[in-house]
């Protein structure tokens, strides 16, 4: 793969990558940390409310920070906002189970969450030569895929040998420690936002993003609705952890669509339907419902496509929105996924309880939908012409 190792040749790009994997880690074990904290006293429900209160508080700061960035610089913004979250994961660790602090604190959590992934995409034209940057996005996307087969089991192994608190204090730790070793690095210390007209909307302002937005709301309520659906799937088979390997052969799946995807060559605005069509139709077999090992392997074939969809949608973030808002117009392409993927969960629970194999079919229509959304902002519209005039 020489586009894979030129990029990891690239000075300061797997210090970068490491540290940005390891201060991203809450981001996929937080939760589990917060729903076991708060399930020690209290029912699922409420436990939830605390988890839905971080994904809340994540999803409104997320471009807001990330808009500071690109007006100022990312270290002060990193580091600010990895010590507010760590207060917020101490809060609840001290709270004594108390719903209002609890919920309190994992608000606080969630809206600290520092915009390391925004930051990370916005390095990489400046860290790798130009023909490469698709390399560099779809490699960021593969190795995210990590976090979320690590994070739940690092969350495990705090709690096993310390108790929950720990589980929320190990995530402050090692949110703050990725934010140090990226915060520090040259790169990111001199890094400065592309200047440009400022606007109230920021890259919201361009109509063809904001469809982009819309469509990737609808691919990650695909993606969210999964650990639902393969939860109540296991449960059926007769056994719960089933589901966690079963994910985590989705995720596996991921990684090696990632790396794959290093190998091709930049597509131009026509790569952004074909990768969601991809995306889509990879969902389909699931509603075979077959036995565990097919179903695993099927739940790989489904992973492959959301990297080159996602690093189709950056590219064309990149390329859409107006110079100066690259860090906010990657957050809000964040944000639109984490709302979107909370928003599956809850739409398929009450499907579950049905079929198993309806709950299925909402990923592939989801996805549907995010095809269609994806190819009307990649038509050449007189919209879109005038959203594409912002560039020049």
């Amino acid at each position: 793969m020489p586009s894979l190792a030129t990029v990891l040749r690239a000075k300061h790009v797997r210090g970068l990558l490491v540290f940005s994997q390891t201060g991203r880690l809450p981001m996929a074990a937080a939760p589990l940390a917060l729903l076991l904290y708060a399930r020690e006293v209290h029912g699922l429900t409420l436990a939830g409310l605390v988890v839905a209160a971080y994904t809340a508080g994540m999803a409104i700061s997320a471009p807001l920070l990330a808009r500071i960035v690109d007006r100022w610089r990312q270290p002060p913004v990193l580091w600010a906002s990895a010590l507010l979250s760590g207060a917020g994961f101490a809060v609840v660790a001290a709270s004594g189970h108390r719903i209002p602090v609890m919920v309190a604190g994992a608000v606080v959590a969630g809206f600290g969450t520092p915009p390391l992934e925004a930051c990370l995409r916005a390095l990489w034209p400046a860290l790798v030569p130009g023909e490469h940057v698709v390399a560099a996005y779809s490699l960021d996307l593969a190795v995210q895929e990590v976090i979320y087969v690590t994070g739940p089991l690092v969350t495990l192994a705090a709690v096993g040998l310390a108790g929950p608190a720990a589980g929320l204090l190990v995530m402050a730790v090692l949110q703050l420690a990725g934010v140090v070793g990226f915060a520090l690095t040259p790169v990111v210390r001199t890094w400065r936002g592309e200047a440009g007209e400022r606007h109230w909307a920021g890259p919201l302002r361009v109509p063809r993003f904001v469809v982009i937005v819309a469509g990737v709301i609808c691919a990650g309520a695909a993606v969210g609705s999964l650990p639902v659906v393969v939860t109540g799937y296991a449960e059926a088979a007769g056994s719960r952890s089933l589901s966690g390997w079963l994910l985590a052969a989705q995720a596996a799946g991921a990684l090696t669509g990632g790396l794959l995807y290093t190998r091709l060559a930049p597509g131009g605005p026509g790569r952004l339907p074909l990768a969601a069509a991809a995306f889509a139709v990879g969902y389909l077999p699931l509603l075979l419902v077959p036995g565990p090992v097919p179903m695993a392997l099927l739940l790989a074939v489904s992973g492959l496509s959301l990297p080159p969809l996602l690093t189709a949608v950056f590219l064309a973030a990149d390329r859409l929105t107006p110079p100066g808002t690259a860090v906010e117009a990657f957050a809000w392409i964040i944000t639109a996924f984490t709302v979107g993927s909370a928003a599956g969960a809850a739409v398929t629970g009450p499907l579950v309880a049905e079929s198993i194999r309806y709950a299925f079919t909402f990923a592939p229509v989801a996805g549907a939908v995010a095809v269609v959304a994806m190819t009307a902002a990649s038509l050449p519209l007189p919209l879109a012409r005038a959203a594409s005039s912002h560039r020049g």
